[in-house]
């Protein structure tokens, strides 16, 4: 049946696949802060070096991005993410029999990390730029909103089973996920709107995209090199290189352990960062509405400068009492990754449709650098400090650079706009 005709868009049914996907990928990711606390007990290895190998991972899961765009344009999505998955679920199958720490950062700092950078933000860009003309932002947001889902759904079921059976059998149920998900692509997810007779949503004219005819390795390098001629780009590889700094590879990595430092125990820190995950399921999804509405330079500004004011608070919830902690974690939720619909937004008006996947691909690489080294200072301070209020405070004050950021893009958009169209 051709979908123009159908008052259902199956379009939809990819966003909710990719959601899925991402949401899972997320959640796996996340388990390195709760296996922090496990993993010193058993091996004996500090805060430090199990940072080092999630900020490795980190790292990777960014930088494979520019090269995951080319990959899904010249293979397909269903390819990718159904090879992706295979390799991810191989690592996590063979983690529970790792005993020293360089088999650990070889499955979780290189495996894991490449394998899940394959279904990381630039999936969600490239699905909304296939499938969808009208309601882009609002797309965006719900993917981006899935890595808080992921949270909300895995940490505290991953919390639940290390503390009652041990972190191998939490491996097993991540395992199994991976299996769920790997059954649902291969059977339903498609590459483009052309493969079920449809227009991208708000079009309708049915037209096959065009192939990918560069070199999937050279091509993202050469739009890097394009991109970094423009001051538009470095500006929000700045604003994400602080996101990153101070959410999955601050917060996502250390907050547990942090609350442990406060005796708290692990299934109910694991139940603040769910929280969060609800949160910012809520408050991304409005972010991509509002994103296709307002102007997302001034909605980068409030984000980063409102999230600097609660990593400043942090410390000071932390030492109080619990009820302070879930005021941070609806606070700091609502805003954890909101900056995603609008920072992509403004990449895909500055670089084109075309370009804009691989380029976003670069600025995740940014962000992702960021969290890297926030997941490996912040437990290096811990160690040497004894505390993790110096890293919340800041990750808190690079906020409100961000924040300054987000305001010299609006002085240079103007002046690329027609740069943008030549790109």
């Amino acid at each position: 049946m051709n979908q123009t005709t159908s008052k259902f868009y199956y379009g939809w049914i990819i966003v909710l696949l990719t959601f899925v996907t991402l949401l899972v990928s997320a959640g796996i990711r996340s388990m390195p802060s709760v296996l922090m606390i496990p993993f010193q007990e058993e091996f004996g290895w500090s805060r430090g070096a199990i940072s080092s190998v999630a900020s490795i991972g980190i790292l990777l899961y960014g930088l494979v991005g520019p090269f995951s765009a080319a990959l899904l344009l010249r293979f397909g999505i269903r390819k990718v993410v159904l090879l992706a998955l295979s390799v991810l679920g191989a690592s996590l199958a063979v983690t529970p029999l790792i005993n020293s720490l360089w088999q650990f950062d070889l499955l979780w700092g290189v495996v894991s990390g490449l394998a899940s950078g394959m279904m990381a933000n630039v999936l969600g860009i490239t699905v909304s730029n296939l499938w969808f003309v009208k309601r882009k932002g609002l797309v965006v947001g719900i993917l981006t909103a899935s890595a808080a889902t992921g949270q909300l759904l895995f940490l505290p079921l991953i919390a639940k089973v290390t503390s009652d059976y041990g972190w191998r059998y939490a491996m097993y149920a991540a395992v199994a996920a991976i299996v769920v998900v790997f059954i649902l692509v291969a059977i339903w997810m498609k590459n483009n709107p052309s493969d079920v007779g449809a227009a991208p949503y708000g079009t309708t004219e049915v037209v096959k995209p065009e192939p990918f005819r560069g070199n999937v390795f050279l091509t993202p390098i050469q739009n890097l090199v394009i991109a970094s001629k423009n001051k538009t780009f470095w500006l929000l590889a700045g604003t994400f290189f602080i996101c990153g700094f101070s959410t999955n590879g601050l917060i996502g990595t250390h907050l547990i352990a942090a609350c442990g430092d406060y005796g708290m125990m692990e299934v109910a820190a694991a139940g603040l960062l769910a929280m969060m995950g609800a949160f910012d399921l809520f408050g991304t999804t409005i972010s991509g509405w509002l994103t296709d509405r307002f102007d997302s330079r001034w909605l980068l500004f409030w984000y980063y400068g409102l999230r600097g004011l609660s990593l400043i608070f942090l410390p000071y919830a932390l030492a109080t009492t619990p009820y302070m902690l879930v005021v941070f974690s609806v606070f700091y939720g609502l805003d954890w990754i909101a900056t995603v619909p609008p920072t992509a937004k403004l990449a895909g008006e500055t670089f084109g449709k075309e370009k804009s996947g691989m380029i976003f691909g670069w600025i995740v690489v940014a962000h992702q650098i960021g969290a890297s080294f926030a997941a490996y200072g912040a437990g290096l301070m811990r160690d040497w400090l004894g505390s993790y209020s110096q890293a919340f405070f800041i990750a808190g004050l690079t906020c409100f650079i961000a924040a300054l950021f987000a305001i010299r893009i609006q002085r240079q958009l103007t002046k690329h706009k027609e740069q943008a169209v030549l790109l």
